[in-house]
């Protein structure tokens, strides 16, 4: 199916099921792509990983993190 077919097709859908396409369209452009993310957190695990390694961040024990996270959801 081409470009051209798609969107002719796309343009006689109702209008709620166009708002819904165009929705899910723009979404796809702003989700990053696995590749991104894999690589945003990869840079992230690394920043990390070098504070810790400087003391300049504290790791905090995952028990403490998690009731934390309980209380907060109370």
């Amino acid at each position: 199916m081409n470009r051209q077919k798609i969107e002719d097709d796309a343009l006689h859908l109702p209008k709620e099921e166009r708002v819904q396409l165009i929705r899910r369209l723009v979404l796809s452009l702003e989700s990053p792509s696995k590749k991104e993310l894999r690589a945003d957190w990869l840079l992230e695990a690394r920043r990390r990983a070098r504070e810790l390694d400087s003391g300049s961040l504290q790791a905090v024990p995952s028990e403490e993190v998690m009731s934390k996270a309980r209380a907060l959801l109370k």
